[in-house]
């Protein structure tokens, strides 16, 4: 498996035999509202034009409708006839946005051979979830790539530690920045991140969804700071920085 992430939760993969994009996010620097009055958002610019980002591309991954996961440019520069797979109840708006092949994920499906199942997720805690509104992550298996466990937008909480346990996943992609949303951790923060490599001792864990806006309270060096201090070792917490392009071999047969 190759992986570039491009910025936020955007990640381009090379995974059995085809090219993956997740949750197009295109905005160009600050030119979205800002959560806190901190900045406008996205903090960083794309590392990369959007054509050698789509380049390629044969599947196409939103995880929830917020505009840092699928933007107005994204919809409009995507291709509409890629398929396009959604979690349960986003299919018509993306449908209404142009694009003609959208499947919800509402278990398990099967991809040119790639193994795709969706994974539960919370949004934060309390009162913020009905705020935050649904989402999902996802598991991919194929034969010659290493388990992938995507957790997408959500916090460190039973259903993640299970998924864990359950499907032991060689590689976690975390969304780390310890985001907030009327105080309350609407995603990983540092704590929560290392406590996810320490859940899954079989696993590479790749801490993304950093440093792109302005309702993050940890960034890079903070979460390898902390990490640092818990003894966890480097090449069990990656932290790529934006652009950066990383491969990961299957260690079981």
């Amino acid at each position: 498996m190759r992986v570039q992430l491009i910025r936020n939760a955007t990640l381009k993969m090379n995974y059995g035999g085809a090219t993956i994009l997740v949750d197009p996010y295109f905005a160009a620097r600050h030119s979205l509202p800002s959560f806190t009055g901190r900045s406008p958002n996205p903090m960083t610019e794309l590392p990369v034009s959007t054509a050698e980002i789509l380049d390629g591309v044969e599947l196409v991954i939103v995880s929830h409708l917020h505009t840092d996961h699928f933007d107005t440019i994204a919809k409009q520069e995507v291709p509409k006839d890629l398929p396009l797979i959604c979690q349960p109840g986003d299919e018509d708006n993306i449908r209404e946005a142009g694009f003609r092949d959208v499947t919800p994920l509402t278990d398990t499906l099967s991809w040119r051979g790639i193994e795709i199942t969706r994974r539960l997720g919370e949004h934060g805690s309390g009162a913020v979830l009905d705020k935050m509104g649904p989402v999902m992550g996802f598991s991919l298996t194929a034969e010659g790539e290493p388990s992938v466990y995507w957790t997408g937008d959500t916090i460190f909480y039973p259903p993640v530690e299970e998924t864990i346990r359950t499907s032991q996943p060689e590689i976690i992609f975390t969304h780390s920045c310890g985001a907030r949303w009327d105080g309350t951790l609407i995603v990983m923060d540092d704590a929560q991140t290392v406590a996810t490599v320490c859940a899954a001792e079989q696993a590479i864990v790749v801490a993304t969804h950093m440093e792109a806006l302005d309702h993050a309270t940890v960034d890079r060096a903070t979460l390898r700071a902390f990490a640092d201090g818990q003894g966890i070792a480097r090449d069990r917490l990656r932290i790529p920085a934006d652009g950066e392009t990383m491969e990961f071999a299957a260690s079981r047969k």
